[in-house]
């Protein structure tokens, strides 16, 4: 299920580091302290990479989502 901006907001952190996923690669990871960036999982020549694509909330949902389809 894609994430939605109301979901993002009311995150609470964890003891652990977690990652809630949108689609297409996209994810959110959100650390121990409260922060949360956006990172990208893709593949490129067979291998897979991460691109992290910023931080939430200077970039949002949408934001995100455009930078992941260009």
């Amino acid at each position: 299920m894609p994430l939605t901006d109301i979901a993002i907001r009311s995150l609470k952190p964890s003891k652990m580091p977690s990652k809630l996923f949108d689609e297409r690669g996209l994810n959110l990871e959100v650390s121990p302290a409260g922060g949360k960036w956006w990172q990208w999982k893709f593949r490129f020549g067979g291998k897979e990479k991460r691109l992290s694509m910023g931080v939430y909330p200077d970039v949002s949902l949408k934001d995100a989502r455009e930078r992941r389809d260009v």
